[in-house]
Order: structure tokens, then sequence, then C-alpha cells
């Protein structure tokens, strides 16, 4: 007698088809978690009134408070006397771990004349990097603060929106 005769024998059998499903399971939740972190995501910045709101203003008859009253509290004004009204939006593009990066700009200047009536309302945005006018209702032909929208424009890939957070 031989020791290998020592009693009831237990059979083990590898279970293959649960192993295997088991790691086709973790690859399909990898190769998901993967593919939605490459997805875009898109973020929205500032504010522009929209043309219905913008439809309720009338140039050479509103003033300033008007202006405000109907479409909005401005981003920004303008630093040359008269305060110009500038109302930014930008629009950034979340993929992945990259930084953000700014994909469309608009701006909307809106101008008083010296006795603070409403002189221009004047849309721009940016195509190929170069500013461009996107819609215009003007008693003069152009805005007086060009210089603001180069600079407003300029920045475009270069924001950093902990600076507006105090973080920078």
């Amino acid at each position: 007698m031989g020791s290998h005769d020592a009693g009831p024998r237990l059979r083990v059998r590898a279970s293959r088809p649960v192993a295997g499903g088991l790691r086709r399971a973790a690859l399909a939740a990898l190769l998901t978690f993967a593919v939605a972190g490459c997805t875009p995501l898109f973020r929205n910045h500032g504010y522009v009134p929209p043309e219905s709101d913008l439809a309720a203003i009338s140039v050479g008859v509103d003033t300033r408070e008007t202006v405000i009253a109907a479409i909005g509290a401005p981003t920004s004004t303008g630093v040359i006397a008269g305060g110009d009204l500038y109302y930014v939006t930008s629009r950034f593009r979340l993929m992945g771990p990259f930084e953000p990066r700014e994909v469309e700009r608009q701006v909307l200047a809106v101008s008083f004349d010296a006795n603070g009536i409403l002189r221009n309302v004047e849309r721009f945005g940016l195509a190929d990097g170069q500013v461009v006018t996107l819609s215009r209702r003007v008693t003069d032909d152009n805005i007086r603060d060009v210089s603001f929208l180069r600079q407003l424009f300029g920045n475009v890939g270069n924001f950093d929106a902990s600076t507006l957070l105090g973080g920078g």
C-alpha cells in the first residue's frame, strides 16, 4: 500500500471560462473608462446677450441705464469716457488630462455718445485668429476703443481661469 491510498481524493478543476469572462469584463471596463476620458467636454464662461434681448434696445434712443436694465450687467466696461460696455463669452474644450483650450470667444461692444445715448451695438468673434464683425447696429462706423478689443481677443489660448478666481 502506498501513501497515495490514504483517503478519498479531491478533484480540483480550474474554472477557465469564469476567469476568461472576468478578464474580458475588466478589459471592457478599462476600455470604457479610457474612451470616456478622451471624450471632449465643453464649458462656457462669461455672458453675451442673445439677439432676442438685443432686439429690445434701440440705437439712438436708449441710454446706458436702460441698456443695462434690458440686457444685464456687462462683463467689462471701457476705460474711455462714455462708459462703453463689453460683454464677453468664451467656450473652452476640456479633453482628458490635457489643459483646457479656448475654442471660441465673442465680444459684444455697446458704445454711447457724449450724451449717454446708445450709439453702436457690435458683435465680434474670431475666424482663423482674426477679429471679425459678426453683427453691427451702428450710428458710427467704428467703435472708439479698438485696442481694448484687440486685448480681449489677443489672449485667446493664453487664458488662465485661475486668475479670475484669485489663484494667479
